[in-house]
Parts: structure tokens; C-alpha cells; sequence
């Protein structure tokens, strides 16, 4: 009989080296240019909003909570936008109650709320539900 204790070290030994050359080797997909094409609006959170702020040249920020009745006015105009802009503007959703700390620092107390960040630095916002132009109007002043 085989000794399968040998042979299955050998393979999960094998399998773990495929693994850690394939982490080594991959970039981070937002490090070059022809990868910024991101088409969806991102999930912001506490942990991840500065890192996001600061790797997104234009970043609207989509202040929410799920028992918004304006947020879901508003999220399908974001879906929209973040196609037709995808490669020019990131768009991201934050989610108020989960996320109280940035919210808290910006001073959110009205949702829906847009904030455009450029190069990490807020520039602009948009309180309460607005429209596709209105939306596209603030952003046209930066990018």
C-alpha cells in the first residue's frame, strides 16, 4: 500500500509554492493606467477610505444608508455615472451605520450625500437627492 501521507505533502508543498509565486507576481490592479477603468461604484469603508481617497485621482464619495428612500433615488444615477465615466472618475458608496467614523469626520448628518475628493482633498459636495446633470455639473468643475 502507497504511503499517502508522502504523497499529499508533496502535493500541498507543490501547491503552495504555485500559490506564493502567483501572489508575488501579481500588481495591485489600480497601480497602472490602463486598469483604472473601474465601471462600478466601489464599497468604501472606515478601514479602506483613506488608502481609496489617495489612490483615486477623482473619487465621488456616495454617503448612504439602506433605509434611505432618496439614497435609492440616487444609487441607480451613481451605477449609471460610474460606467459612463469609468476611467476619468471612481465612484464609492459608504455606508453610514457601518461605518460611523467617516461619516462622523466629515460631518455627514444628511443622507444622500456626494463628496468629491481630488487627489485625497475633498473639493465639492452635493446634499440630498440630485440629479444626473446636477451631478455631472459639480464633478465637470474638477476633472
Amino acid at each position: 500500500m502507497q504511503n499517502w501521507d508522502e504523497e499529499l505533502a508533496k502535493i500541498m508543498e507543490k501547491k503552495l509554492k504555485q500559490y506564493k509565486d502567483l501572489t508575488e507576481t501579481k500588481k495591485d490592479p489600480f497601480e497602472s493606467d490602463s486598469n483604472m477603468n473601474i465601471n462600478a461604484p466601489i464599497t468604501l469603508t472606515d478601514y479602506n477610505f483613506d488608502e481609496m481617497t489617495r489612490k483615486h485621482q477623482y473619487l465621488v464619495v456616495d454617503f448612504w444608508a439602506p433605509w434611505c428612500g432618496p439614497c435609492k433615488m440616487v444609487s441607480p444615477v451613481i451605477d449609471q455615472l460610474a460606467y459612463e465615466l469609468s476611467g476619468r472618475v471612481v465612484f464609492g458608496k459608504l455606508n453610514v451605520d457601518e461605518n460611523p467614523t467617516v461619516a462622523s469626520l466629515f460631518g455627514i448628518q444628511s443622507i444622500p450625500t456626494l463628496m468629491i475628493f481630488k487627489n485625497g482633498t475633498a473639493v465639492d459636495g452635493i446634499m440630498g437627492a440630485a440629479s444626473k446633470a446636477q451631478i455631472l455639473a459639480t464633478i465637470s468643475k474638477y476633472t
